[in-house]
C-alpha cells in the first residue's frame, strides 16, 4: 500500500471536516452521552464529545464513513479533548487514555474498510491532538501575569498519555492542531519524540496546524506566522498549516505566506466562514470549495479540508474542485558547500 508520503507526491490530499458539527446533528441528550456505563456519573457529561467514542461508537464510526464517502483521504480521531487536563472539566481524567484508544479504533476500522474497497486510494488515520484548555504562555489571572495554571511537564505528561493511546489504537500519524499557544505545541512535540524514543518505536509522521486568531495575523500567544513556523520546524513535520479561526476568505494571505516559507508540505482546513450571531456557520459547501480551489490553482497547498461548521458536503465539494489540481511542490533545498 502507498504511504502518505507517496500520495502527497502525486496529488492534493483531502482531510475530513468538523466532528462536532456532525455530532450536533444527532441532538444527543445527557443520557445519550452517559450510556449505560456512565449512567450514574457524578457530573454532567453532555458536550463531552470525545466520550462518545466509548458510549456511542456507532455514531462516531458512521461520521467517519460519511467523510470517507465524501472523498477524505485522512480522517481525524475524535480526540480533540482527550487529555487528562481537558477531561478534568468532567472529572474524567482516568478515562482519557481509554478515550484515545477507543477513538483511534473507530477511525481505524472505518479507514481500513474503505482502503479494502479501493486499495488504490488508501485512507489514513490522524490522531487529533488538541491545544488544551490551559495555556503555558499566558496567565489566566490579569492581576498576576507571571502565574500559569499548568506547567510544561504537566502538559507534556498529558500529551504523552494521549499519544500512547492513539498509537495503541492504530493511528497512522499525529496531528497537533488548532495551536494558539506554540509552547503547548512544543510540549506535544516533545511528548511525541520522547514517546517513540523511549518505546523504541519508529516515529509516526507529525502534522502541525496552527490557528490565526484575528486580522493581525498572529496566534493568540502573539507570534507571527513566520515565527510560529520557525518555532516548530525542529519537529521535522510531514506538514505545517492552518485551521479553524478564520474562514477561507480571510485565511488566504496566510496560506500564501506559509506556502512560500515552508520546506515541508502545507495544509489548510478553514472554518465554513465566520460564525453568525447565533454561533452557527453559514458558508455553503460550494463557497468554501471555491476559495480552496483558488489556493490549489496558485500552488499553495498539499492537504485541504474543513474545520468548524464544515460537513461531508463541504468535503465532497472541496475534493471535487481540487481533484485535477497539481499539489504544491516542495522547495529544493540547496546545501552550501564548505
Amino acid at each position: 500500500m502507498q504511504t502518505i508520503q507517496d500520495c502527497l507526491k502525486e496529488r492534493i490530499l483531502i482531510i475530513d471536516g468538523a466532528m462536532g458539527t456532525m455530532i450536533q446533528r444527532h441532538k444527543l441528550e445527557e443520557a445519550d452521552y452517559r450510556g449505560e456505563r456512565f449512567a450514574d456519573w457524578h457530573t454532567d457529561v453532555k458536550g463531552n464529545n470525545d466520550l462518545l467514542s466509548i458510549t456511542q461508537p456507532g455514531i462516531i464510526t458512521a461520521i467517519h464513513k460519511q467523510y470517507l464517502d465524501a472523498g477524505a483521504d485522512i480522517i481525524e480521531t475524535n480526540t480533540f479533548s482527550s487529555t487528562t487536563i481537558a477531561q478534568a472539566d468532567y472529572d474524567m481524567q482516568a478515562i482519557a487514555f481509554e478515550m484515545n484508544v477507543a477513538s483511534a479504533r473507530c477511525a481505524r476500522a472505518a479507514a481500513d474498510e474503505y482502503t479494502a474497497i479501493n486499495p488504490a486510494k488508501p485512507r489514513f488515520v490522524a490522531g487529533a491532538i488538541g491545544p488544551l484548555n490551559k495555556t503555558l504562555s499566558l496567565s489566566p489571572d490579569v492581576n498576576n501575569p507571571g502565574y500559569r495554571a499548568v506547567t510544561f511537564d504537566e502538559v507534556a505528561l498529558a500529551y504523552t498519555e494521549q499519544i500512547k493511546g492513539l498509537v495503541e489504537g492504530g493511528v497512522d500519524l499525529l496531528l497537533i492542531e488548532t495551536i494558539f499557544d506554540t509552547l503547548n505545541a512544543k510540549a506535544a512535540i516533545y511528548a511525541a519524540k520522547q514517546f517513540f524514543r523511549t518505546h523504541q518505536r519508529p516515529e509516526l509522521p507529525i502534522m502541525i496546524s496552527g490557528t490565526i486568531t484575528d486580522a493581525s495575523g498572529r496566534t493568540l500567544s502573539g507570534q507571527t506566522l513566520e515565527a510560529f513556523y520557525t518555532s516548530v520546524m525542529h519537529a521535522n513535520p510531514l506538514s505545517i498549516g492552518l485551521n479553524c479561526a478564520l474562514g477561507a476568505a480571510d485565511m488566504r494571505s496566510h496560506i500564501e505566506e506559509l506556502s512560500q516559507i515552508a520546506v515541508c508540505y502545507t495544509s489548510a482546513y478553514p472554518n465554513a466562514g465566520l460564525p453568525n450571531a447565533m454561533g452557527e456557520y453559514d458558508e455553503q459547501p460550494e463557497e468554501t470549495a471555491h476559495f480552496i480551489e483558488e489556493w490549489a490553482q496558485e500552488g499553495f497547498v498539499n492537504i485541504v479540508g474543513g474545520c468548524c461548521g464544515t460537513t461531508p458536503d463541504h468535503i465532497r465539494h472541496i475534493a471535487e474542485h481540487v481533484k485535477k489540481m497539481a499539489p504544491r511542490q516542495l522547495p529544493v533545498i540547496e546545501t552550501a558547500l564548505a
